[in-house]
């Protein structure tokens, strides 16, 4: 198959794009030039800025795509875009959408493919769902060959999985107090990006994936306690946690506090049958206790990426020492 990544050196696509070559696929990334991270050999590079048509007709010139991945659309418009540049130059259009367009807080768990998709509080999450419903009126009114795709929490080796990365790591290594929000109980499910990738790539061509949407995630479920204790594990050292509720800490950064009240507050696990029925090949099979120990690994093997937010690093301060005054009335 012939296959085009939008993007495809991100954190999730990295891994797609190595297992794309891997598999024998002949692929082909549509970016700027600027990588994050480094092509697989064997890849081709088109250079283009997919928020320019002009500039995407100049790169694809005369391409046609059994499939294309769009790793980078956040809005209708760009989806709209990518409907009159793909509409005559693919078989099969993957937009990667988000777990986190599924209803907030769920009514009921685990999530499946059919859970409404409703996110009162996080902008991000809205847009999605938007970019979703404009691609299923395309399927419908033009049989547009969409197929959805909805990561949840995916990692690769340089993604710690709380905010403040590293800065919540050095804490730990000090000995200082972490926040974890809530009561640290909710479950959450992190997906390593090589597991993620064997999902999305037996979707290319997969002619049950026109018109569907599925989300690929780990089975394996956790608590915000669990991994905080987990990460601190692989650091050496151990967790003195802090639990606080996400609308205080909302109080405090309303950015942080959008990312947990739309997302990481609420409990989250997945029913994977759908995609294990369409890829039979699909078993997320990397536990995150083996994740944390590579993610440990990248950060302690190079010094200079054990960077340290002082700001992020203050706020964790503020916010702690706020919460425990009593003040406002927690």
């Amino acid at each position: 198959m012939k296959v085009l990544f939008i993007g495809g050196t991100g954190i999730i696509s990295s891994a797609c794009a190595e297992l794309a070559v891997e598999s024998g696929l002949e692929l082909y990334l549509l970016n700027r030039g600027n990588l994050p991270r480094p092509m697989p050999a064997g890849a081709h590079q088109l250079i283009g800025d997919i928020r320019d048509a002009d500039s995407v007709r100049r790169a694809l010139g005369e391409h046609q795509f059994d499939a294309v991945v769009q790793w980078i659309a956040f809005t209708t418009p760009q989806i709209e875009l990518d409907i009159e540049l793909f509409r005559d130059r693919t078989q099969q259009y993957l937009f990667i959408s988000s777990a986190s367009a599924y209803q907030t807080p769920p009514s009921s768990l685990p999530a499946t493919e059919s859970t409404l998709l409703d996110n009162p509080y996080w902008q991000y999450s809205r847009d999605k769902i938007a970019c979703e419903e404009r691609l299923v009126a395309a399927y419908r009114e033009e049989k547009f060959p969409c197929t959805i795709v909805r990561p949840s929490h995916t990692y690769d080796r340089t993604l710690l999985p709380m905010d403040g990365g590293y800065t919540v790591v050095n804490r730990m290594r000090q000995g200082r107090k972490v926040i974890v929000h809530g009561d640290g109980s909710s479950l959450w499910t992190l997906t390593h990006h090589r597991d993620f990738a064997v999902g999305l790539i037996g979707l290319l061509g997969n002619s049950h994936a026109i018109g569907e949407a599925f989300h690929i995630t780990s089975d394996e479920s956790l608590s915000w306690d669990q991994i905080f204790h987990i990460v601190a594990k692989a650091a050496g050292t151990e967790a003195n946690i802090v639990h606080i509720p996400s609308d205080f800490i909302n109080a405090f950064d309303p950015e942080w506090g959008a990312g947990l009240l739309g997302d990481k507050t609420n409990s989250m696990i997945f029913d994977n049958s759908k995609i294990k029925r369409v890829v039979p090949a699909f078993n997320a099979v990397i536990p995150f206790s083996r994740g944390a120990e590579e993610v440990m690994a990248w950060y302690d093997a190079d010094p200079a990426r054990q960077q340290v937010d002082a700001e992020f690093d203050q706020m964790l301060d503020k916010i702690i020492a706020a919460y425990e005054s009593g003040w406002p009335k927690a």
